[in-house]
């Protein structure tokens, strides 16, 4: 009996300790006293688990530290690849890091989580880290002498440069060596940049090299690339960042560009689809209607049935009901007894449609001032919705008393204001929302600030 006990205690023991620990220390930390972790499984995240985060005061030099401590266990059967810790619901509130069979413990600053990870346990993410670090103060020095032979075509700077770049080829082989059967060997080897033996001479050239060879090394075949955001990551610096423009007309035709060179390097499949959707995503969120149309009707729509979704094409086009290039939707209101629709108002060559709500200060204060500057522009028709609660209706009223001659309109809802129909199709993020409207009620403008609004109408 004894004997059985004991082996089973064993075999107890063994199960508690086949498992991989991830431990993290925010300094300082997060309000919030959570933290999920995901898998980064192409442009999808898979929840693997969570926890709680745990505060602690230390004395550092005599000074109180709240530090928070948070420890997550994987399984020995946990697969290996690129894991993502999150702590916030928005923004840049998550850690990536690579697992490979092995302990990682890391510490960070959560407002600057890239910039402030330091990995004390885990010889992949060591090793990468230290890469980036050697790699990219080679680089800079390439780039520096790039720059100035461009400026003055310095023999010294050429000499430099082409120093430099046997330097960077010297670097690279000791981390692809030192990274021999690692996980982190794929991306040492897709992280490298391309840069031409010998300095160009003039900033053109330069930059369609860096754009021509951007994906240069990169396989797209690679399933520890795939399972990672070093792809996607990738894709954004090209088509958000890389190839970017003031010009709103350059910066349409710089979008079809360079995701139609993307789209043509990428193998059909997983990626192709996965990618297809990140961007029509990426592009729906900057409201930019004309991109998602093209990339609908040119990539999605001739995907084959079964890998496309009518739920995410509805919920992508709902987004962008009120975009730019769009007629606005439609609505009524009543103005002195009679039924007015905003598709048939002819009383202006433009309208400007402003959402707002006497329960925002912000508002408050600039809705007046928006009265007083539109004044000047007697051939625009304003109309003034306000989304307001139950609460608000008797201030909706004494308001407007301010705002005569403008179409003034209220929209609410018996359980939630933004929960209206005609904010819903709107897809207002906030008030005040602007929207600047043809003759025919298409929105040829969608101005961020009542700053944007007046620029707009002076130009």
């Amino acid at each position: 009996m004894m004997k059985k006990l004991l082996a089973l205690l064993i075999f107890a023991s063994s199960i508690v300790n086949a498992q991989y620990t991830v431990k993290g220390t925010m300094t300082p930390p997060e309000k919030s006293n959570w933290l999920a972790l995901y898998k980064i499984e192409g442009a999808k995240q898979k929840f693997i688990t969570n926890t709680t985060i745990k505060f602690d005061t230390i004395v550092v030099a005599g000074e109180k530290q709240v530090l928070g401590r948070f420890q997550l266990n994987l399984p020995k059967t946990a697969k290996s690849g690129v894991y993502r810790a999150t702590y916030r619901n928005k923004g840049a509130g998550f850690v990536d890091f690579y697992f490979n069979k092995e302990n990682v413990e890391f510490i960070f600053n959560p407002k600057y989580p890239d910039e402030s990870v330091v990995f004390t346990s885990s010889r992949e993410n060591k090793l990468f880290n230290e890469y980036l670090e050697a790699y990219t103060t080679v680089q800079n020095k390439i780039d520096e002498n790039q720059i100035t032979y461009i400026k003055s075509e310095d023999k010294n700077a050429k000499k430099a440069y082409k120093k430099a770049i046997k330097e960077l080829e010297d670097v690279q082989e000791t981390y692809e060596n030192k990274s021999e059967g690692m996980l982190v060997n794929n991306f040492i080897k897709a992280s490298q940049r391309y840069n031409p033996s010998n300095p160009i001479d003039n900033m053109q050239e330069y930059l369609s090299s860096t754009v021509d060879n951007f994906f240069k090394y990169i396989n797209f075949n690679n399933d520890a690339l795939y399972n990672s955001s070093f792809i996607i990551d990738k894709i954004t610096d090209y088509v958000f960042y890389l190839n970017s423009s003031e010009n709103k007309k350059l910066q349409q035709k710089l979008y079809r560009t360079s995701i139609v060179k993307i789209l043509e390097i990428l193998p059909k499949g997983k990626l192709k689809k996965g990618v297809t959707e990140f961007l029509i995503t990426s592009l729906a969120d900057k409201r930019n209607g004309e991109a998602v149309d093209w990339m609908f009707s040119t990539y999605y729509d001739v995907l084959p049935e079964d890998q496309q979704d009518p739920e995410f094409k509805k919920e992508k086009i709902q987004l962008l009901l009120a975009s730019v290039g769009r007629v606005a939707p439609d609505f009524s209101w009543k103005e002195e007894g009679k039924d007015v629709k905003l598709s048939t108002l002819d009383d202006g060559e433009k309208y400007l449609l402003v959402f707002w709500s006497t329960a925002c200060p912000h508002c408050v204060k600039d809705v007046p001032k928006l009265y007083e500057f539109m004044q000047t522009y007697k051939n625009v028709s304003v109309i003034s919705f306000s989304v307001e609660d139950a609460n608000g209706i008797n201030n909706w009223n004494e308001f407007i008393k301010k705002l005569p001659n403008w179409h003034n309109v209220m929209g609410t809802h018996p359980d939630h204001k933004w929960d209206n129909e005609t904010v819903r199709s709107y897809n207002l993020l906030g008030t005040p929302s602007f929207f600047v409207l043809d003759q025919n009620k298409k929105i040829i403008a969608a101005p961020d600030q009542l700053e944007d609004v007046k620029n707009h109408f002076k130009k």
